[in-house]
């Protein structure tokens, strides 16, 4: 479909040159005076008042995904090429393409931030720029580019893409409780700027011998401000169909609210459990802007018969006219136009996290922490098994092993807090082997750092 496409790409070009940074590192989750523990656990609270300096205080940037380049490029007696070569083996192939490949960006920015003790606990003031992006492609898709006509039945539903872009400014206060408990929240105000989902909700294709049949049913939700889909009139069958989107100007498009919610507890000395549940909240959108299908779009060739007199209604030439004509009203969106404001939820994470600090050397600790993404069809869990180290008051590092939806890597954290002067630099996944070109053969891989001033 050729809509979805420049939608789907289009989708991939913004996470591409978004100024915005990911999410922040899981590596520091347990790292003692990591500036930003707090977004990752409001309870967690810094022993040191900070201003963070603008946009650099927390510059993060992660990709994430089951599908990397070396699962549709190889390399074939010398010369790089697709999957789709005749050389390649369908087995071969598909068996390094799991059942829903996909690729997402989880993307935050922080432009300002700050963090202060007062009011019995640890304040902190923030506002940031955020952006979830993620694209999805069932396998059925790989499977038909590479058998081609199999006489086989392919059902690509489930193909999908979306991209939500908001700013919030975040209040958070942390306390402790007693020696066992302290607890924490934050408070979000959200200003959206624009959300796009675009679904093809089923696509059955059944490519037999004697007869071919196809349903689709597909819709694209868009929530941007000035947006207006452009649409071109089919000149055989006088269906105008959406065919492109035009911009008059970005602006803010929706308003909403979130919280972030969090506790630690110390069962004893050098045990440490802790929890948190993330952006639980929504935004209420303007404008749904939504191109359709409008219902089940079928085909089949069992509705065409041939006949060789040129004269009948169904002669050969009008018979292959009136196949065209419905094939291409399969993939040929409406436009619905405004169906008005709609609320969406955010996609909450969890974090559950178990820490234990070595009796013989405090100056180590050991840390296990769950994150989940809550998120429909785009939702992900992470183990991460960390080791992280204090061996000086003004240094601390920490690495750790990564295994989950996005499979098994490696990430790290080191961390300068001198008295005036506070540096991070670390990654969640690191990045692994690159082609000639230095291109990433897999879709994970991600850079923290960060510049703030502690006082």
């Amino acid at each position: 479909m050729n809509i979805y496409k420049s939608i789907i790409l289009g989708t991939v070009c913004a996470a591409v040159s978004m100024p915005a940074m990911a999410q922040n590192t899981r590596s520091g989750y347990f790292l003692e005076d990591y500036t930003y523990r707090f977004e990752l656990n409001p309870a967690y609270g810094n022993s040191h008042n900070f201003i963070a300096v603008p946009v650099l205080g927390n510059v993060n940037m992660a990709m994430n995904g089951t599908l990397g380049v070396s699962d549709v490029l190889y390399n074939v007696n010398g010369r790089t090429t697709t999957f789709l070569n005749p050389e390649i083996s369908a087995s071969e192939a598909l068996g390094n393409i799991g059942s829903h490949p996909r690729i997402g960006a989880d993307i935050k920015m922080t432009l300002l931030a700050a963090g202060f003790k007062a009011w019995g606990g640890y304040n902190t003031v923030s506002v940031n720029a955020r952006t979830s992006m993620d694209i999805q492609l069932p396998k059925s898709v790989f499977s038909l580019l590479k058998e081609g006509v199999a006489n086989k039945t392919y059902d690509i539903a489930d193909l999908g893409a979306f991209a939500n872009v908001y700013a919030e400014i975040a209040l958070g206060h942390s306390r402790k409780i007693n020696d066992k408990w302290r607890v924490g929240a934050t408070l979000k105000f959200l200003v959206g700027g624009g959300y796009l989902d675009a679904t093809l909700n089923k696509a059955q294709l059944s490519l037999g011998e004697n007869d071919w049949s196809i349903v689709a049913n597909g819709d694209i939700e868009a929530n941007i401000k000035g947006l207006k889909y452009k649409t071109k009139e089919n000149d055989r069958t006088h269906h105008r169909y959406v065919n492109g989107a035009d911009i008059d100007g970005l602006g803010i498009n929706g308003f909403g609210v979130a919280v972030d919610l969090g506790a630690t507890y110390k069962p004893a000395r050098d045990w440490t459990v802790s929890a948190a549940i993330l952006d639980l909240g929504f935004i209420s959108w303007n404008n749904n802007m939504l191109a359709s299908t409008n219902g089940d779009k079928c085909f089949n060739t069992d509705r065409y018969t041939f006949n060789a007199d040129d004269t009948q209604d169904n002669s050969f030439s009008k018979e292959w006219d009136k196949i065209r004509d419905d094939i291409s009203s399969i993939y040929e969106l409406e436009d619905m136009g405004d169906t008005g404001g709609k609320t969406r939820m955010l996609g909450a994470t969890m974090n559950i996290g178990v820490e234990y600090t070595l009796p013989v050397y405090r100056k180590l600790t050991f840390g296990l922490l769950n994150t989940t993404r809550i998120q429909g069809r785009y939702s992900w869990t992470d183990f991460r098994l960390s080791a992280n180290v204090s061996p000086v008051k003004c240094f601390n590092a920490g690495v750790n092993m990564t295994a989950g939806t996005y499979g098994i890597g490696f990430g790290w954290l080191l961390n300068l807090h001198a008295k005036r002067f506070n540096f991070f630099l670390g990654m969640d996944r690191t990045l692994g082997k690159v082609a000639k070109q230095f291109v990433p053969l897999n879709s994970n891989a991600s850079v923290n750092l960060g510049i703030n001033v502690p006082f």
